[in-house]
């Protein structure tokens, strides 16, 4: 896509030094850069639930920065003859092109405009581009960093299709040239490849993923011979930047409250057991249970499932039967089977319900409770959940370590892992863990003497 193999990666030591350095630096904006987007995109949630007056209008007031930045600052700057044996137009007309006439005479092109008023397109390749080491002012590639920078994180959040791939890749692109630029008298490597390894070290100080944009930015420029150095700089600009903070889209699931597990389970949680984080208090179901004492803990409450214990005199002692999720249960309190008086009834509940009838609704088209209709004599009546309940859930008993519950309730992808008690004579479930309970935050917050890292 940004064919760059016309340029021989023959590099020094200069060479080598300078490409540390831009891991470093790529590290640190990166990690200033994570910083302003979590600190920005949390001002915008609090505008956006405003509502969509205030959506539009946000959108308004960026839309003005950033014209305003693309299409006035060109103004004031004087404009460059364009260099000779071009095999490209210059200045080009249309949108496309590396150089931009933006009202300079004839033979002359705006270096600037060159790079805010073309598309990302050309813009990376004119960055990434070895022909014309003086295409770009010095200052212009520091104006144009800047305003990449900027505009990008305020950018990012509102109510357009946006996203932070490009714009990181256009602001270490520019500075990896401003690099080149710098040091061309002494160094090997020409701004080209300067460009495309500040690019590398500032999508590795922002994304933190290091062996997917290695492979990302080799495909994008097809230069194999680059792997060495690339591998180099995003690996120092990705230390540099974690010791500072996260990488953006971690940040991102952390705002957003998403519970998100990590492939590992956390140091301190060998410490632990499965019974210190459970969280209560712990809901539960008779298997022959009051529709009363169900709507209200579907009310009160918003768990996607309960366990269900079967209790005498249908056993001889109470047990767990399972699990039931919330989805079930509506659909069943919907169907209205209810009974006057305890007694199983699963074998009528079988012939009534098909299994398409319990089957996972799409987003926001499943059963709510305010769908349902229950008269205030139904709720003393009693239903059987035995039909409806999953009679197989995971469990774990309470002393097992809460690594191994980690590690087991990834691995099986599960949504609910049920704790049962070790020793007989108490209820037959301790609670039920979810992806909350595993999370740092939880576990630190029920155990902030426990150190994080050990």
């Amino acid at each position: 896509m940004f064919d760059i193999n016309n340029s021989v990666p023959s590099y020094n030591t200069i060479d080598l030094l300078a490409i540390i350095l831009l891991g470093v630096i790529g590290g640190i904006f990166g990690s200033i850069y994570n910083y302003l987007v979590d600190k920005v995109l949390r001002t915008y949630s609090i505008i956006n639930e405003k509502g969509p007056a205030f959506r539009v209008l946000l959108v308004i007031i960026i839309s003005i920065i950033t014209s305003c930045c693309a299409f006035g600052v060109p103004w004031f700057v004087k404009c460059i003859p364009c260099p000779d044996h071009l095999k490209d137009v210059c200045p080009t007309k249309g949108r496309s092109g590396s150089y931009k006439s933006f009202q300079c005479p004839d033979g002359h092109y705006n270096d600037l405009a060159s790079l805010l008023l073309t598309t990302n397109d050309d813009a990376i390749r004119s960055l990434f581009s070895p022909l014309n080491t003086n295409e770009f002012r010095i200052t212009c590639l520091v104006f144009f960093f800047f305003a990449m920078y900027f505009l990008g994180i305020i950018t990012y959040g509102i109510a357009i299709p946006s996203g932070l791939f490009i714009p990181v890749i256009l602001a270490g692109a520019s500075y990896g040239r401003l690099a080149g630029r710098l040091l061309s008298p002494i160094a090997n490597l020409d701004c080209g490849l300067f460009a495309l390894l500040g690019a590398a070290s500032f999508l590795g100080g922002t994304m933190r993923m290091t062996v997917s944009l290695c492979v990302i930015l080799l495909e994008l420029t097809d230069n194999l011979l680059m792997l060495p150095l690339m591998m180099l700089v995003l690996l120092i600009s990705k230390t540099v930047a974690d010791c500072f903070n996260k990488g953006v889209y971690d940040q991102i699931v952390i705002m957003k409250g998403l519970p998100f597990l990590e492939a590992h389970a956390e140091p301190y949680m060998r410490h632990l057991v499965a019974g210190d984080v459970v969280s209560g208090p712990l809901i539960t179901f008779s298997a022959v249970e009051k529709v009363g004492n169900i709507v209200h803990s579907l009310r009160m409450t918003s768990h996607n499932a309960f366990p269900v214990i079967d209790e005498p005199p249908i056993t001889d002692a109470p047990e767990l039967c399972g699990l039931v999720l919330r989805s079930h249960l509506l659909v069943l309190l919907k169907g209205k089977m209810f009974t006057k008086h305890r007694r199983l009834s699963g074998g009528e509940t079988l012939k009534r319900y098909h299994a398409f009838d319990f089957a996972k609704a799409g987003s926001g088209k499943g059963l709510k409770l305010e769908d349902l209709e229950i008269e205030m004599e139904e709720m003393e009546m009693f239903v059987d959940l035995h039909p409806i309940t999953n009679t197989s859930p995971y469990t774990v008993v309470e002393t097992m370590s809460l690594a191994k519950a980690a590690v087991a309730f990834r691995e099986l992808g599960l949504r609910h892992l049920c704790v049962v008690p070790k020793t007989p004579g108490r209820p037959p479930i301790v609670g039920i863990l979810t992806r909350h309970d595993f999370m740092p935050e939880h576990v630190l917050g029920l155990y902030p003497h426990i150190d994080a890292h050990k």
